[in-house]
């Protein structure tokens, strides 16, 4: 899949990857504002800095936004890009062969990869190379920014998702199990619509079993989707309770300040949400890898059925 994503936005990918550093460190610089504007608060300087510094918040806040704005843009013009060309691909695939030589199970699997199959692979596209550069810049920023304050507030935050390097690729693993069989089923059903008028009444009760299963599948991948957004939503508040209680210590015994426990738990959030967005980010590789496989063995299979010449745009999914 690496491939088809180069082949497909390479250029863009670059561009793409150079907004994400911006983002990530635009995003990390309100930190250290914030804690100096709480210090100073705190130590009862002159009002002019602190107003300077909200201004300067302010300022990141405006174009870390813009930034943001642009490259989500762009991403969504990427995906697009690649959705229109997959479904290009597929169309034109099943229009160059002869309408006799053309089974019912191809145009059922030629209409399912154009209306569903191909936008997640588009979508993600999209987001393939900048996501994980944006949010794994912004964790280790962050992380860098928190041991350089605090080592042993730095150290709680850090256990706090450890356990989650364990039960993620588990639950994902699951979860993309089902998401191949989904597709399949899903598959089933289009090429049952799609044969013979008279052979509808005898297949109509393997149609309603194969609905079934995809109803059942698709409550399964919500059971353990949620089921993991729960256990890291209860991590992240178990590390908030734990910066607390130790920066409240440190307060107490003279050897922090206050606008520094303040940073950590801006931290901690900025911290959730791109740890979220990278463990989105691998569901989606993962089950968008799946359905990659499954759309590109199908549309090999139909070229080799209809015979379809090299050199047609069968060739951007192999």
């Amino acid at each position: 899949m690496g491939r088809f994503i180069w082949e497909v936005s390479g250029p863009h990918q670059l561009a793409l990857s150079a907004l994400s550093v911006l983002v990530f460190l635009l995003s990390t610089a309100p930190l250290e504002v914030q804690r100096r504007m709480v210090n100073d608060a705190f130590k009862g300087g002159q009002f002019q800095p602190i107003l300077a510094l909200a201004l300067a918040y302010v300022g990141l806040a405006i174009a870390e936004g813009a930034v943001k704005l642009a490259m989500n843009v762009y991403r969504g013009w990427v995906s697009e890009t690649t959705v229109r060309s997959l479904r290009r691909t597929v169309h034109l695939l099943l229009r160059e062969a002869s309408s006799d030589r053309v089974a019912a199970d191809a145009l059922g699997i030629e209409t399912s990869m154009m209306l569903a199959e191909a936008e997640p692979i588009g979508g993600f596209v999209g987001v393939s190379v900048s996501e994980p550069m944006m949010q794994g810049g912004l964790l280790l920023a962050v992380f860098g920014y928190m041991t350089y304050l605090e080592p042993l507030m730095a150290l709680v935050a850090l256990l706090v998702f450890c356990p989650q390097i364990v039960f993620v690729p588990l639950m994902q693993h699951a979860i993309n199990l089902r998401v191949a069989r989904r597709i399949s089923a899903l598959r089933e059903v289009s090429v049952a619509m799609m044969g013979e008028p008279g052979a509808h009444f005898h297949v109509g009760q393997d149609l309603d079993v194969r609905i079934d299963d995809v109803f059942a599948l698709n409550m399964g991948i919500y059971k353990l989707k949620f089921s993991m957004n729960f256990l890291m939503n209860l991590l992240h508040h178990s590390g908030t309770a734990g910066v607390l209680a130790a920066g409240g210590w440190f307060v107490v015994h003279g050897q922090t300040e206050v606008g520094t426990v303040v940073a950590f738990v801006s931290g901690l959030a900025k911290i959730n949400d791109p740890w979220g967005d990278l463990v989105n980010w691998f569901r989606d590789l993962t089950a968008t890898a799946t359905k990659y496989d499954l759309i590109a063995q199908a549309v090999n299979a139909i070229a080799e059925e209809t015979e379809t010449p090299l050199g047609t745009p069968v060739d951007v999914v192999e």
